[in-house]
């Protein structure tokens, strides 16, 4: 069975750093941009949550992430549903960068798939499966 085409460019929030995993879905043939590669560097630190959430959106760029309280942050859920950003979270904080890697490339043809229909949405990225949280 042939690999699912990537549907679009993903972009990187900086909770997943800006070397090893980036790099790692780089070598599985992902196309990606980094936050600090788009806004360069120290700028990165300081762009809010919700200009990048809605800077990617208007940009075409589902959002690649690890945040496990990414449920009740409000000013967040707001940007990507005013915006349709199409957001893939990794729910926990306690994976290692080939860990987090992992997740992706497992779900890599769901979340091509899911990255392909209109936003907005947040989708936790699980071992195995993907689970709609929002959207």
């Amino acid at each position: 069975m042939s690999r699912p085409a990537q549907p679009h460019r993903f972009f990187i929030d900086r909770s997943l750093g800006r070397v090893a995993v980036p790099g790692l879905l780089r070598a599985a043939g992902w196309d990606l941009i980094t936050l600090a590669e788009h806004y360069g560097v120290p700028e990165n630190e300081t762009v809010e949550d919700t200009r990048w959430i809605e800077d990617s959106a208007k940009l075409g760029w589902p959002v690649l992430m690890k945040d496990k309280r990414i449920r009740y942050r409000q000013a967040e859920i707001e940007a990507v549903i005013k915006h349709h950003a199409r957001c893939f979270v990794i729910t926990r904080g306690d994976l290692t960068s080939a860990a987090y890697a992992e997740r992706f490339v497992t779900n890599q043809q769901a979340i091509f798939t899911m990255a392909s229909s209109v936003g907005p949405f947040i989708c936790a990225v699980h071992a195995e499966r993907l689970e709609r949280l929002r959207g």
